[in-house]
């Protein structure tokens, strides 16, 4: 039987922007976490409107729970005054959902879903309010090791790793989400099939990453790119050293990092500084001189670009190694073509990286041979390959009706 858990108003705050810690809400924190903690599969757990000051995290252990709010900019959880825990929700109950409410200023990563089957982010906004830095938390939303999850109207912000980003997972849809001022915009990393549409991702230092790293518990593939809008990633890399995306150069739109059975199609993907469209394997990224084991593959293979408009960046890379490739090859006035590729290639292999978006020049960085020969070359990327089938999830995560 289904409950209705209503808890009380909330403790607006006022006056508290800038560097000032907000008063713990203690009372309401008190009365959200036992409603966390003794929930039935079926409940149904409100965060009424209004600004609640939280100083520990939370967590979801159970199955079949919603926690829903009144509205992203209406049910607010500021955990600016945090003292305790590692994120501001941890879930690892299944078939949860998270709608209509928004999480700032965590210690750590804003929501974090582990483990789980069915998960479904529906309308929550993570946002760490003050200026971009390396000390925000890393992830905003952080579905890893999930199975059949659905992000969809999201919105994430200043992130020091990936405002919304999905890992280690299968059966993925991440739509109609926005993601502004983190060090990736969106990132999809070691995961099997997934759908990234219908999103904006925009002032990040890169748009929409889809990443395959070494030595984790399974290998990504299958991922299908379309329908967003890629623009303006200009800002500058925040990211802690040390991590893959810390080596993600300010002004990239579109990264493929090592990744297998990619379709990236009818995006608007533009301005972005250095390269709108970057293709690399793990040896230019800062895992280059990492030992990994003999059944990762570093190459990323079967990229297939089509229908994409493009326009505009290139004109400005980050760092010193691609402002003189840039200068080197096409004068200091001149710009990157749309495609930045490391060239990498596996013992000569056709790797069939397919580019057929007009107008999409491949520069070859040739970063193998130390960019001895870097050049355009559009000849080996002149293929075609088959269209990768949709990512299907249960009628229970596709419709937008509340219970």
């Amino acid at each position: 039987m289904r409950r209705l858990i209503l808890l009380g108003t909330a403790l607006v705050l006022a006056g508290c922007g800038g560097g000032t810690t907000p008063e713990t809400d203690t009372a309401y924190q008190d009365q959200l976490q036992l409603a966390l903690l003794d929930a039935k599969s079926g409940d149904v757990i409100t965060i009424p409107a209004g600004v609640h000051s939280l100083d520990r995290g939370l967590s979801l252990t159970v199955d079949g729970v919603t926690i829903r709010g009144e509205g992203m900019g209406k049910s607010v959880l500021s955990f600016r005054g945090q003292i305790a825990g590692a994120e501001g929700l941890i879930v690892t109950g299944d078939d949860v959902v998270l709608e209509d409410f928004a999480v700032e200023d965590t210690i750590g990563d804003a929501i974090k879903i582990n483990d789980t089957t069915g998960v479904t982010i529906r309308r929550v906004r993570t946002e760490w309010t003050g200026e971009a830095k390396t000390e925000n938390g890393a992830y905003g939303l952080y579905p890893v090791q999930t199975t059949n999850v659905l992000i969809d109207g999201a919105v994430a912000i200043g992130a020091s790793d990936a405002g919304i980003y999905v890992g280690q997972s299968k059966n993925v849809v991440v739509r109609n989400s926005r993601a502004e001022r983190n060090v990736a915009g969106i990132e999809i990393e070691n995961t099997q099939d997934a759908d990234v549409y219908d999103n904006i991702a925009t002032d990040n230092t890169g748009g929409i990453l889809v990443f395959n790293m070494p030595d984790l518990s399974q290998p990504g593939g299958r991922v299908r790119v379309f329908n967003n809008e890629v623009y303006e990633n200009d800002r500058r890399n925040f990211g802690h050293p040390g991590t893959p995306v810390a080596s993600i150069p300010a002004g990239s739109g579109v990264v493929i990092n090592s990744h297998d059975d990619v379709e990236v199609f009818d995006n608007d993907i533009r301005d972005n500084r250095t390269a709108n469209i970057i293709i690399s394997s793990v040896y230019s990224s800062n895992f280059g001189d990492s030992s990994f084991s003999d059944s990762f593959d570093p190459y990323p293979e079967r990229l297939h670009f089509h229908g994409n408009r493009l326009s505009g960046g290139g004109d400005k890379p980050d760092g010193m190694e691609l402002k003189a490739a840039k200068t080197m090859v096409f004068g200091l006035n001149g710009r990157f073509p749309h495609v930045l590729w490391d060239g990498y290639t596996k013992d000569g292999a056709d790797m069939q990286i397919c580019i057929q978006d007009d107008g999409a020049d491949v520069f070859n960085a040739d970063l193998a041979n130390e960019s001895k020969n870097m050049r355009v070359d559009n000849a080996p990327h002149d293929c075609e390959l088959p269209r990768l089938g949709e990512v299907t999830l249960g009628s229970a995560q596709t419709t937008d009706a509340l219970d």
